[in-house]
C-alpha cells in the first residue's frame, strides 16, 4: 500500500490534471481523455501498480470521467444552440456499436499493446492538430449510408482503445465534411457520451487482478481518480466552452500538438521497453 505522502502528491497532481483536461475538452475539442490516459498511467505506475492490465484501468477510468464531462459540455454548448442533433442521432448507433467492440478488444490486449496503440493514434491526432487546415474538405455535408455506417463504428472503436471521448476523431471528421468548427466541437461532446456510457458499463465487469489494481477500483474503473477528475472538470469544462466561443484556439492547438506528440512518442518508447 503506498504511503500517505505519495497518495497526497498523486491526488494533488490529479487535481491539476483534471482542471487542465476540463478546459481542454471545451476549448480545443480534442477531449480531456487524451491527457487523462497518460496522466493516469504515470500516476498509477508511480504508486507501484504495473500489471499487464494497467492500461485497461487508465482507459476505463478516463472514459468514466468523460461521461460526466461530456454531459456537462453538451448542456453548455446546447444553451448556445451549437449542438447538431441531426448528426448526433444519425451517428449514435454506429458509435455505440464501435464502443462496445472496443471494450471487447481492449479487454483481451496487454497493457503494452494498448500503450503502442495509444502512441500511434496519439501521433496521428497530434499531426492533424499541428498541420491540419480548416479549409480541408472531403465533402460539403456529413456522409450517410455506407460511409456513415463504416465511419461511425470506427470513431467509437478507436476512441475506446485510446480511452478518449468523441472530440479527437469526431471534430476532424465533421470539419472535413463542412461542419463549422464550433458546431463540430459541441456535437463531438455528444459523441463522447455515446462512446463512454456503453464502454464503461463493459469495463465495470472486467476482472482485474486485485494485486495489480489501485485501491477502490471496481472492475477497471478507479473511483479515487474518477472522483478527483470529475470534481475539477465540472468546474473547468464550462470555462473551456466560453473560451472556445470567445477566441481563436489555433495557436493553442499547435502548442498542444507538440505536447501530445511528445506524450505519444514516450508511450511508444515505454511500450517497446525502453
Amino acid at each position: 500500500m503506498p504511503d500517505t505522502t505519495l497518495l497526497f502528491a498523486m491526488g494533488a497532481m490529479l487535481v491539476v490534471i483534471g482542471a487542465f483536461a476540463g478546459v481542454l475538452a471545451g476549448l480545443l475539442g480534442v477531449g480531456g481523455g487524451i491527457v487523462l490516459v497518460p496522466a493516469f498511467f504515470y500516476a498509477f505506475q508511480t504508486l507501484g501498480y504495473e500489471g499487464p492490465q494497467l492500461m485497461q484501468i487508465c482507459l476505463a477510468t478516463s472514459l468514466a470521467t468523460i461521461i460526466v464531462t461530456s454531459v456537462r459540455s453538451v448542456l453548455s454548448h446546447n444553451k448556445k444552440g451549437a449542438v447538431d442533433w441531426d448528426i448526433l442521432r444519425g451517428w449514435a448507433p454506429g458509435i455505440a456499436v464501435g464502443a462496445i467492440l472496443g471494450v471487447l478488444v481492449a479487454s483481451q490486449l496487454r497493457s503494452t499493446t494498448l500503450q503502442a496503440i495509444f502512441g500511434v493514434l496519439g501521433l496521428v491526432v497530434a499531426l492533424y492538430l499541428g498541420f491540419g487546415r480548416q479549409n480541408w474538405r472531403l465533402g460539403q455535408q456529413m456522409p450517410g449510408g455506407i460511409a456513415r455506417a463504416t465511419m461511425s463504428p470506427m470513431v467509437g472503436f478507436l476512441s475506446v482503445l485510446m480511452g478518449i471521448g468523441g472530440g479527437s476523431f469526431g471534430v476532424p471528421i465533421m470539419t472535413l465534411f463542412n461542419t463549422p468548427i464550433h458546431r463540430a466541437v459541441a456535437t463531438a461532446a455528444g459523441f463522447g457520451i455515446l462512446i463512454a456510457v456503453p464502454s464503461v458499463v463493459g469495463f465495470l465487469f472486467l476482472p482485474i487482478d486485485p494485486a495489480n489494481r489501485p485501491p477502490l477500483t471496481i472492475g477497471a474503473v478507479n473511483l479515487v481518480a474518477f472522483a478527483i477528475i470529475v470534481s475539477m472538470t465540472l468546474i473547468t469544462a464550462p470555462l473551456g466552452v466560453k473560451l472556445a466561443h470567445a477566441m481563436d484556439p489555433k495557436p493553442l492547438k499547435r502548442v498542444f500538438a507538440v505536447f501530445l506528440g511528445l506524450v505519444a512518442v514516450n508511450m511508444l518508447r515505454k511500450a517497446m521497453g525502453y
